[in-house]
């Protein structure tokens, strides 16, 4: 269905090519994972399969593309509209209407398929991904995940033979993650539909792929099943590691796969306590009482109390829609807030000036773009070190901690997803605010570039400040938080240490404590200090 020969894809002014001899085929109803480091050419790959590399980024493509019969040195990206399906990182910025079904209408509308037919698969849609509930909603009213899960359904209306998807679930709760690749993988197997899946968040996808490829960073694809490509992949999810650690071969994919062969590690944890951070006794650093955040008749935040010590990560969890967002922006001072009180060190942030504001409380958005507006990489993080007072290079410096490696000369806007996040949260970094709220932070980041956020939101606390990161990334929780917060319509519904939190919750429990339970380890790192530890 998809052929690579000796594809090899150089951009303007890069010193090196970013796909180099790939050599590779993807056959008919293969669900096929794409995996590899930020800025590895994921992306690239991805783009070339349907011919928008290069006819639409620029660029050299040498080599041959063949999909479904169709060459791309042949056919323009408008030929491939029938037969691939895109999906990028950023829905909003692909969407073309205003409504949910507006939105699913619109390709088959350009393919001139007949409205009765139309009618009847933008039905099936809405109870394929779930969403029949939001048909008639605006699209710049839903959240992340919900305009995800609309994307993802515009282009199945197509019914197309290819379907590419980039980061498909980085915006997803991980009850709606399992439900859209339960979805994407009933395509696989009931339609014959071809799925190219690339996803940082490997845990969530890798047992459920027939290939794998693994770009290396160096141009060069490693092509075989998940079980062959995790030999080798230094990028791999938790339950991966966890085998690795343990010995175990074959390595487990999967939850299922991992407990079946866990019973020696199990007996020799027992009776070894996890580590336990000990309870904050300082005076909060922010204190929010009785917050009220409304959108006309929709409330999205319901009367919220909400203390946060000096010194400590909380993770903010909660199923799409849930008020997260909403939260946050409230907190921060500059979103809506219709009723309640906000305070750190007594002052407001919603009534001082945002220069001044900005030293108090920092706020990455889940749309990262939104902060940046210069032509460059250098631009940006001179304004940021400018505006914050910093050390000129403060912000280059968290940079390249988070993503070594991008030119000074890049315009933001040529950069990955997980490249521009890394630049917003170096941006916002720089004035290193008492206060640091973080909107899915880790959405395009790959195992190291967390590891690596993880390490600076440590360094952070240590200097006394209080961060807070909503997310629907479980193993990014289970790493860095101490407290987890969970929200359902608005409301605090859970409250605690994260342990006692997310290892009984089916939901937001991480690979390992699954895989552990009953008992509470929650990560690989804790796994390997407990037993290099043991007597």
């Amino acid at each position: 269905m998809i052929e690579f020969q000796g594809v090899t894809v150089t951009y303007p002014g890069a010193d090196r090519a970013t796909l180099s001899a790939v050599d590779l085929t993807v056959d008919e109803g293969e669900l096929c994972l794409v995996a590899g480091k930020t800025g590895a050419g994921k992306s690239t790959l991805l783009g070339a399969v349907n011919g928008l590399v290069p006819h639409f980024t620029g660029g050299r493509l040498a080599g041959r593309v063949v999909v479904a019969g169709l060459d791309t040195r042949d056919h323009k990206p408008r030929d491939f509209a029938a037969v691939v399906g895109v999906v990028g990182q950023d829905p909003l910025a692909g969407f073309v209407t205003d409504t949910v079904e507006e939105e699913l209408a619109y390709v088959m509308e350009q393919l001139a398929v007949p409205p009765d037919v139309m009618r009847k698969r933008v039905e099936e849609t809405l109870d394929l991904l779930g969403i029949a509930e939001l048909r008639h909603r605006p699209l710049r009213t839903l959240s992340g995940g919900q305009q995800q899960r609309v994307a993802i359904g515009s282009v199945l209306t197509a019914h197309p033979r290819v379907l590419v998807l980039d980061e498909p679930t980085s915006a997803l709760d991980p009850t709606a993650a399992e439900d859209v690749l339960a979805a994407i993988t009933r395509l696989v197997h009931d339609l014959g539909v071809t799925v190219l899946v690339a996803e940082h968040r490997m845990e969530r996808v890798a047992h459920f792929a027939d290939r794998m490829l693994y770009l290396t960073g160096d141009g060069s694809v490693v092509s075989g099943t998940p079980r062959e490509v995790m030999a080798v992949s230094e990028v791999a999810p938790p339950v991966v590691e966890l085998g690795r650690l343990a010995g175990w071969s074959p390595l487990p994919l999967s939850v299922r796969d991992a407990r079946r062969v866990a019973h020696g590690l199990r007996d020799r944890l027992a009776g070894l306590a996890r580590p336990a951070s000990a309870p904050s006794t300082a005076d909060p650093a922010l204190t929010a009482r009785g917050v009220v955040v409304r959108y006309g008749t929709l409330v999205a935040v319901r009367g919220l109390d909400l203390d946060l010590a000096p010194g400590r990560i909380v993770a903010v969890m909660g199923r799409n829609g849930s008020g997260k967002s909403s939260l946050l922006w409230a907190l921060q001072g500059s979103g809506p807030r219709q009723a309640g009180a906000v305070s750190v060190g007594g002052a407001d942030p919603a009534d001082l000036k945002p220069r001044v504001a900005r030293g108090l409380v920092g706020l990455v958005p889940q749309t990262p773009t939104d902060l940046l507006y210069l032509d460059t990489v250098r631009a940006e993080c001179a304004q940021a070190d400018q505006e914050s007072h910093s050390e000129p290079g403060t912000c280059r410096a968290l940079l390249d901690r988070l993503a070594p490696g991008i030119p000074d000369e890049r315009h933001p806007r040529d950069l990955s997803e997980g490249q521009r996040l890394a630049l917003v949260l170096a941006v916002q970094l720089a004035a290193a605010p008492r206060i640091v709220l973080l909107d899915e932070p880790t959405r395009g980041l790959d195992y190291e570039a967390k590891r690596h956020l993880a390490a600076i939101l440590a360094e952070l606390t240590r200097e006394g400040r209080a961060v807070v990161v909503s997310t629907h990334d479980v193993e990014f929780v289970a790493d860095v938080a101490d407290r987890v917060v969970v929200l359902a319509e608005g409301e605090i519904v859970a409250d605690g240490p994260t342990a006692d939190v997310v290892v009984s919750s089916p939901a937001f429990a991480p690979q390992v404590a699954k895989v552990l339970h009953p008992l509470e380890w929650l990560t690989v790192g804790e796994v390997a200090r407990a037993l290099e530890e043991r007597p």
